[in-house]
């Protein structure tokens, strides 16, 4: 899962997200605009841990997103690696959102292309409507 689609996914459960980057996708400075989050340009300070109780490490930097979750381990702070699932305390699936209805693909953080692949495969079967189609059902559920 891209970081782009990391910080969706969190956005939309409604975090509040702070990004501590030394520079930003086009994404992150348009959310940022419109304050859906934080940005912090720079480099990594463990400090940044300390009001936080879920941290993502997304770098190309394999040896940053060890220090990162090495400080997020040392606070007990849920962190995910991303592309180093033994280095993480959570693997965060591939999700579809038909909200209400979703569903997440997952290889245990083992094959990240092959759920990825997978969910784009049942993305194309699933209807972009199929959520109201779900919202219909607890309607009639509810009689």
């Amino acid at each position: 899962m891209s970081r782009n689609a990391k910080a969706r996914l969190l956005l939309d459960a409604g975090a509040r997200l702070t990004v501590n980057a030394l520079a930003f996708i086009p994404q992150f400075t348009a959310w940022a605009d419109a304050g859906m989050l934080t940005l912090i340009e720079g480099p990594f300070d463990e400090s940044l841990l300390d009001t936080c109780w879920l941290a993502i490490a997304a770098t190309d930097d394999d040896a940053l997103n060890q220090r990162v979750s090495e400080a997020a381990e040392a606070r007990r702070i849920f962190c995910n690696v991303v592309d180093a699932p033994k280095a993480a305390s959570f693997i965060m699936p591939s999700i579809i959102d038909r909200s209400p209805l979703m569903v997440a693909v997952s290889s245990g953080g083992t094959s990240p292309v092959l759920a990825r692949l997978l969910r784009e495969k049942l993305e194309s079967l699933l209807p972009l409507h199929l959520g109201q189609v779900a919202k219909y059902a607890g309607q009639l559920r509810g009689r």
